[in-house]
């Protein structure tokens, strides 16, 4: 048996001991110190969730273009930059950009990824395609190819993925978009989507639409994300990408209002899918946080909101672990790597 040491997080919050493992199954968790050597010391986590990403773009970053730093211009669509290169791009270059993403997920301790795919049902087999071999978690929300609804076209999306993630409803006729969220709701999968990134949108239209969660929220005002929390929905936010498009969020206000917050790395054009950077961002960037509520952000809350299962459980869970430095915050172990 192998062994590691440390402040091991559980939902109750840190606690001292040790992790006993064979295998990548856990044996024995308990406190004190460990009968043998540990491999590693430090603050003992479940494995990353990637709460937010965009990973069909990541070619783009092969390319070393100079990206324009507007959210409309580079990424609303249909004639955002990046949408007008994924048109011109092949499947073997997007594929092949979506698996160095998703290699660099794995290398870091993210086990699983919830991913918003353009390009209609060709945008949920390509994602597939990338992952054959692949052994992370994938929560694939599918959008239809183009922005308007067509019942047989939200069907088959909804039979190959886990359901719907759109951009704004300021993208959108809300008209439209309210006929794909029903049919979604109705087909008891997720529904989620992009609010308040660039401008102040409506929260009850928002809400109307009856969300599993949202991503963003940078404008939202504190009565917006009281409402939010009101309604039992979590928020992603993506800093690094807010901070390319010199979008500043109030994190203060999220703190206050006590909404469930997860981490997202969004566009793999713009930043690499590490999760773990994106909390280190933060941290060096705000004192909000303390290191277990950002920690809750990419392990606890997202497989929650998820409805993952895949945690530190105690003896033979099957749960796989992180352990990090306590200064750096960097990985010194990954169990499944």
């Amino acid at each position: 048996m192998q062994y590691v040491k440390g402040d091991i997080l559980t939902h109750d919050g840190f606690k001292k001991g040790y992790l006993g493992f064979e295998k990548n199954r856990l044996i024995d968790l308990r406190s004190g110190s460990p009968p043998e050597k540990p491999l590693a010391k430090g603050l003992i986590v479940p494995t990353f969730v990637n709460s937010h990403t965009h990973v069909g773009d990541s070619f783009i970053k092969k390319k070393k273009i100079k990206l324009p730093r507007n959210v409309e211009d580079l990424v609303a669509p249909p004639n955002g930059l990046k949408h007008r290169l994924l048109e011109k791009a092949s499947e073997e270059e997007i594929i092949d950009g979506m698996k160095t993403s998703i290699d660099e997920m794995m290398g870091t301790g993210t086990s699983y990824f919830c991913d918003f795919r353009e390009d209609g049902i060709n945008g949920v087999y390509l994602l597939s395609n990338a992952l054959k071999n692949r052994k992370i978690g994938s929560i694939i929300l599918s959008r239809p190819q183009q922005m308007s609804y067509d019942k047989n076209e939200v069907e088959l999306l909804l039979k190959n993925s886990f359901g719907i993630g759109l951009s704004s409803i300021s993208d959108w006729e809300y008209s439209e978009i309210e006929k794909i969220a029903r049919h979604a709701k109705q087909g008891k999968k997720i529904f989620a989507l992009h609010a308040s990134e660039v401008v102040r949108e409506d929260i009850d239209l928002i809400l109307d639409l009856k969300p599993d969660f949202l991503v963003h929220m940078v404008l939202a005002t504190e009565s917006d994300l009281t409402r939010v929390k009101d309604e039992n929905i979590s928020v992603v936010i993506c800093p690094r990408s807010n901070a390319f498009f010199n979008l500043k969020m109030n994190l203060k206000l999220m703190k206050k209002t006590k909404v469930d917050l997860m981490l997202g790395t969004d566009n793999a054009m713009l930043n690499i899918p590490n999760v773990l950077k994106e909390l280190r961002y933060l941290r060096n960037s705000t004192t909000v946080f303390s290191t277990q509520e950002l920690l809750n952000m990419i392990t606890y809350t997202p497989r929650k909101a998820l409805n993952l299962d895949d945690c530190i459980h105690g003896p033979n869970s099957s749960g796989n672990f992180v352990v990090l430095d306590r200064k750096s915050l960097k990985s010194v172990y990954i169990s499944n790597k």
